[in-house]
């Protein structure tokens, strides 16, 4: 009886250890939102639905995560200022479970010559409202500098000393946007450096002389992706 029981409780061991060999455990695949705030930049006027740089992140994070899935929405439409951004947010009402969110605004303020003081109001309530969307989680909200399209074909147009009031006028959209995203420890990238380059490479200019290129939202990808795959793997 006692050596039959011991042989019992050898082949049980055997069983559990052959069990736990051959097991191979699939990793867990996350459904992860990211929602892109903004104007043309952002929808990617001029160039192809994959070119642009929302969709040129979610690709970048598709591949840094290959086990994950990433659905992406766009709130952007050419033209639209600061206002027009908060009038489209407020309409859609998108859930509050994004995350990661990117907010790119103010060309248009700029470009419509609409009073500074409408930026200085409404860009901290667009911070606020991105950093709401993004979980209520400030770390999840990547704030994207202005690009400068004096040095396009198009800002060439208006002359030189007016292309120098247009890099002026960005720079202190721009400085705004920083500063108070330095205060309030929300990440800010700029990109604004590489559009600055339009005149040395045309390449980074889309076909209509104004907006930036694939190429040009490749290079703001490289800057955005490293900070984007961090905010994911938290």
């Amino acid at each position: 009886m006692s050596i039959a029981l011991a042989q019992c409780s050898v082949e049980n061991t055997n069983t559990s250890t052959n069990t736990d060999t051959n097991v191979e455990v699939e990793p867990i695949s996350r459904q992860l939102k990211y929602l892109a705030l903004g104007d043309s930049y952002t929808i990617g006027e001029s160039v192809c639905e994959t070119c642009r740089f929302p969709e040129q992140l979610k690709s970048g994070l598709e591949s840094s995560y290959p086990n994950d899935i990433f659905s992406l929405k766009i709130i952007a439409t050419t033209g639209w200022t600061t206002t027009n951004l908060i009038t489209a947010i407020n309409s859609q009402n998108p859930d509050s479970n994004y995350d990661l969110v990117t907010l790119l605004i103010g060309v248009n303020n700029q470009y419509q010559r609409k009073p500074f003081s409408i930026y200085e109001q409404e860009f901290p309530e667009l911070v606020a409202t991105g950093i709401r969307l993004a979980k209520g989680d400030k770390s999840k909200l990547l704030v994207v500098s202005i690009p400068d399209y004096a040095y396009t074909p198009f800002g060439k147009a208006f002359g030189s000393n007016n292309a120098s009031v247009i890099s002026t006028d960005i720079q202190r959209y721009n400085t705004f946007a920083k500063n108070y995203c330095v205060d309030n420890a929300i990440e800010f990238i700029n990109i604004t450096d590489i559009t600055q380059q339009g005149f040395q490479n045309p390449d980074l200019v889309a076909i209509d002389g104004l907006h930036p290129s694939e190429l040009a939202y490749s290079k703001f990808v490289e800057r955005i992706l490293p900070k984007a795959v961090a905010i994911i793997s938290k």
